[in-house]
């Protein structure tokens, strides 16, 4: 309820913000046609006008569903969607003004001159508000470079207290303190160092609602009392996994560092400390409803994100879970904590290369998966501009090797994850992410029966601390003293958790799952605010009692080919539609027919299996339109 009144409310506020744009466009192109000094003669048609044309526009932008989209995700699409709107409206309005008057003393410039200043009054914001959102424009002051972490602080005792005092006294501390939480009752709605004690454990989900209408959502709980233990703390993790806020705990009072200037050492850096935001909590119910009692196959289990969805997914109670892995390592660490975990799961571990379809189709016929989790790729941006052909095979033909199987099985639902380096790729990476999104999404249109395999893609940023990403790298070159490398300044991505990424696409399953009339679906997770990575550098020092540019240097070590300054999440024609879950976003598909497909895909594969980078970039270009690539 709350989140479609929160909805509702956005919607009304975007309708008055419109209707307000209307009455001002039509009020100003009479003063541009007729100018100042005969306005005095309109004043009646002025009035009357501007009321009929405004309660014309509120309707026809109702209509054609203008309240859709989301400004930050303002795109072509929406501009067109504002020129057709405004034309409809001027177009009824002009009918209507001829029924009543024959157009009499109306001059005809009038509406050409309403026409352009609406489409400029309602566009205009739209692109402004995400051209903000995105950091697109360069003149955002910072007042203040230092992005604290909100805590919330379990217990108002003598930790809690030096915590406060500690980390207020210093500019460069990572944690912001927003408020207490405990069990006297004589302490609530007293205070320590103006941070307010709220009431007791047992009402955390009301604290944090509270605490986020100001503003100042938790992104983190600790635990201040050091004497805590059994069954005052025993229910704190399950209720802090609900609310998606991580639990951490202080060190004892004796543990702290001596001297005024020392802060207290919280050990070792926690991944959801540098995402800059809350994790999103999701529907967990409608997880274990797609996966509880299915024979489920995850392919590239051994990965960061594949090994978190075997876990997940293992923990829903699947009749049957079968691993899909290439490395053997990986394997052999992901079987034995699965089976250590839950001993009484049915479990297959599989050697295999997805790009092998003799030995998938094999698979496939042996296990009769009904739900497939597509997770093996190659995403490592240098490593794969350095080795083009095998980024290419495994990310376009294993995936095609994986949805022509699941075709060709019956299988439920597919789901591939992709990444939003996909979106005008400037690397091989992101661009066979976006010829895999292709593929899947031609195979779902060409299938006309509605109980087919669903194709669900799932695009999502970069996520903290995986395999290959910037936060193991800073950590280890802190650990040497430094210094942390970063290519560019400016440069910025999208961060999630491992737990919210595959959250997102469990859930994503799910809606895709009940969608009806729809084979293919591309899923999109809003993740708040990019994060620069210099930022991220500087709060990962801070957050090991270390101070940028002082003890640890940042060296700027310039871009890297294919590398772009920010990520996007939408392409400008894919239109962000919302979902039934406020941070899940669709994608309009841009559909590929899959006859011509086919014919480029195989010049596509003969080309890397002979080994012709040139050639295949020549067809990946081809493919996938707006990738912009510098040759090496």
């Amino acid at each position: 309820m709350m989140l479609s009144d929160t909805r509702f409310n956005r919607n009304v506020i975007a309708a008055l913000f419109d209707a307000t744009m209307a009455a001002a466009s039509f009020i100003l192109s009479i003063y541009i046609r007729l100018g100042e000094d005969r306005l005095d003669m309109a004043e009646t048609f002025i009035r009357q006008g501007t009321v009929l044309f405004t309660v014309i526009c509120i309707g026809v932008f109702v209509y054609m569903r203008f309240y859709r989209g989301l400004w930050r995700y303002a795109s072509l699409r929406d501009l067109v969607t504002i020129a057709q709107s405004v034309t409809l409206a001027i177009l009824i309005f002009a009918v209507v003004l001829f029924a009543i008057n024959r157009l009499e003393n109306v001059p005809r410039s009038l509406f050409f001159i309403n026409w352009m200043l609406l489409v400029f009054l309602l566009g205009g914001p739209r692109f402004l508000y995400r051209a903000v959102k995105d950091r697109t424009l360069k003149w955002e002051l910072r007042l203040d470079e230092t992005v604290k972490i909100p805590v919330l602080l379990i217990g108002a005792n003598d930790n809690a207290e030096q915590f406060i005092r500690d980390m207020a006294r210093d500019h460069g501390a990572p944690y912001e303190v927003v408020g207490i939480v405990d069990d006297d009752p004589s302490r609530k709605g007293r205070s320590i160092h103006g941070v307010m004690i709220f009431g007791a454990a047992d009402i955390l989900p009301t604290i944090v609602r509270k605490l986020t209408r100001k503003g100042k959502q938790p992104q983190k709980m600790i635990l201040a009392d050091d004497k805590a233990s059994g069954s005052s703390v025993r229910s704190l993790p399950g209720v802090a996994d609900e609310l998606g806020i991580p639990l951490a705990r202080l060190p004892k009072l004796s543990q702290f560092k001596a001297g005024v200037s020392e802060k207290p050492d919280i050990q070792p850096i926690a991944i959801e400390d540098l995402l800059g935001r809350p994790q999103n909590v999701l529907d967990r119910d409608a997880m274990r409803r797609l996966v509880e009692g299915k024979i489920v196959l995850v392919t590239g289990c051994g990965g960061t994100i594949g090994g978190e969805l075997s876990r997940q997914i293992a923990s829903y109670g699947p009749a049957k879970l079968v691993l899909v892995e290439m490395g053997e390592f990986n394997l052999y660490q992901i079987e034995r904590e699965i089976r250590g975990t839950f001993p009484g799961l049915p479990l297959s571990a599989l050697l295999c290369d997805v790009r092998n379809v003799a030995h998938i189709d094999a698979i496939f016929t042996q296990h009769r998966p009904q739900l497939v989790l597509h997770a093996a790729a190659i995403k490592h941006v240098p490593l794969s501009e350095q080795n083009i052909e095998e980024a290419v095979l495994t990310n376009v033909f294993g995936t095609r090797c994986i949805a022509q199987a699941c075709a060709a099985h019956k299988v439920e639902a597919m789901v591939m994850i992709s990444t939003d380096k996909a979106v005008n790729p400037t690397n091989v990476m992101g661009a066979s992410k976006r010829l895999a999104e292709s593929f899947c999404q031609a195979l779902g249109q060409s299938q006309k029966d509605e109980g087919q395999t669903k194709f669900i893609t799932v695009r999502f940023g970069n996520v903290l601390g995986s395999t290959g990403s910037v936060v193991p790298l800073f950590q280890e070159q802190i650990s040497k003293g430094g210094p942390i490398t970063v290519t560019h300044p400016d440069v910025t991505r999208y961060f999630m958790t491992v737990r919210e990424a595959v959250e997102l696409v469990l859930q994503a399953a799910a809606l895709g799952r009940a969608m009806a009339g729809r084979n293919e679906v591309i899923f999109v997770l809003d993740m708040g605010q990019p994060v620069r990575i210099a930022d991220l550098a500087m709060q990962m020092i801070r957050l090991t009692g270390l101070r940028p540019d002082e003890d640890i240097k940042i060296a700027y070590t310039g871009l890297r080919p294919g590398e772009k300054l920010y990520e996007e999440l939408f392409h400008f024609s894919e239109n962000a539609a919302k979902t039934d879950h406020a941070s899940i976003f669709l994608a309009s598909p841009r559909f590929v027919e899959m006859s011509g497909l086919h014919k480029s895909l195989d010049r596509l594969f003969s080309a890397c299996c002979e080994r012709n980078a040139a050639e295949a970039l020549a067809v990946l270009k081809q493919l996938v339109p707006e990738f912009s690539h510098e040759p090496r």
